[in-house]
């Protein structure tokens, strides 16, 4: 990336998105209205999409009894970056690292028929993790973060063709965000890391193989790394160079054969008997902070209509025109476009270069002329201008809303 791009934290600050308060926190990020309307269209954006592809939607709490996650193997691999178990009385418990042993719970907790595998469970899961102050970095390096998460439970036939379906909605995603300089890593474990990974070689071996038998069959080129896989399974990383073009993983796909073995995950066969599941961990969007952190990045701040905090600035010409300005901001609202309306003091040409500055995607003026033509026709109008300083002319709110609304709808 060029060098004199802007991080995610200068243009967070600009724009107003989040803040990092020392009082809440470091890493423990803020968000602001207008962060918080970015990362609740992020979420409903993928939430709909993954009611698309049949996943079912679930909610865990942020804490635990720390026995889960000494079952799980997090508490042995991860203990390091997680927080202080908190005692009371006789039991410990924990605040979540990862929401997978909660969700294995939830599939656990009735017999299973190979009627219903595929099991999609999803989760914005919230989870914590205390990462060294040093290398805490605006949303892209927090120690509270929420995963747009799901582990799919299947059977050994089912898992190349689920793992390739998990790659497509990674593309599809990538598309919609326009999202285009990433590239895929393949990280596997190393052997000689008896510490560090599930000792199961018979495991790793099966696993691995699987993960690039599916890459091969969605004919995915990746790159190979030893020694950079999850303690459970191998994995698939999406690469995105941030804005100090530094390569940072965004989305993530993980075969497990560790954790279903450990918790004794089985289900129903056609044939009456018991077989192993297997277990597909993934996130699309990474955490909405770091998320949010790139897209801030890529985007420069010019967020595309559906994720613009603020989709329509009106703009009166002078304080006579408020009140019709009230009557349009009205209409526009109905709609639920996400509009400001500017009634300061200011000159007409200061509140368009404020507009401009902020990077919103559209100002509507309204001035004596709009509200003689609103006076002739009975229908209320704009004058419309960009943010690249086009300028769109006179046109019925009525046609604007179709406009936007198609612009919204094509995520344009």
């Amino acid at each position: 990336m060029n060098s004199v791009l802007k991080d995610h934290r200068q243009i967070g600050q600009e724009q107003e998105l989040f803040i990092v308060d020392e009082e809440v926190g470091p890493g423990l990020p803020l968000w602001l209205p207008k962060g918080a309307t970015i990362r609740r269209e992020l979420e409903r954006y993928m939430t709909d999409l993954e009611i698309s592809e049949g996943y079912l939607h679930v909610i865990t709490p942020h804490v635990a009894k720390l026995d889960l996650y000494k079952k799980s193997g997090h508490w042995k691999h991860y203990k390091e970056s997680m927080y202080p178990p908190m005692k009371k009385g006789t039991e410990k418990y924990e605040l979540k690292p990862m929401n997978c042993p909660h969700h294995i719970q939830i599939f656990k907790s009735r017999p299973r028929s190979y009627r219903e595998l595929p099991v999609r469970l999803a989760e914005f899961g919230t989870f914590y993790r205390f990462e060294n102050s040093g290398e805490l970095f605006g949303l892209m390096r927090v120690r509270g973060m929420t995963l747009n998460d799901a582990h799919i439970f299947c059977s050994m036939e089912q898992l190349k063709e689920e793992f390739i379906k998990v790659v497509r909605l990674v593309e599809q995603v990538y598309k919609d965000l326009n999202l285009k300089d990433f590239w895929y890593r393949l990280s596997l474990h190393d052997s000689k890391d008896k510490g560090k990974y599930g000792d199961k070689p018979e495991l790793w071996e099966a696993s691995e193989k699987a993960i690039k038998d599916a890459l091969k069959k969605a004919k995915v080129e990746y790159k190979e790394v030893v020694g950079d896989a999850a303690f459970y399974g191998p994995k698939l990383d999406v690469q995105i160079p941030n804005a100090l073009s530094k390569d940072e993983t965004v989305s993530t796909i993980q075969i497990d054969f560790y954790q279903p073995e450990n918790f004794n995950l089985e289900y129903v066969g056609e044939d009456g008997k018991k077989h192993p599941v297997v277990m597909i961990h993934r996130g699309i969007i990474s955490t909405l902070e770091r998320m949010v952190a790139f897209l801030t990045e890529q985007y420069q701040g010019v967020w595309p209509i559906w994720l613009a905090p603020t989709q329509v600035k009106i703009i009166p010409i002078t304080a006579r025109n408020n009140e019709y300005s009230q009557k349009v901001l009205a209409q526009l609202k109905s709609a639920n476009i996400r509009l400001e309306l500017d009634d300061r003091g200011e000159t007409m040409q200061s509140k368009i270069r404020d507009a401009t500055t902020q990077k919103i995607p559209y100002m509507l003026i309204v001035g004596d002329r709009e509200e003689k033509e609103k006076r002739v026709s009975g229908r209320n109008s704009v004058a419309v201008r960009t943010r690249n300083g086009e300028d769109l002319g006179a046109i019925k709110v009525e046609e604007f809303l179709d406009k936007i609304k198609k612009e919204i709808e094509s995520k344009a």
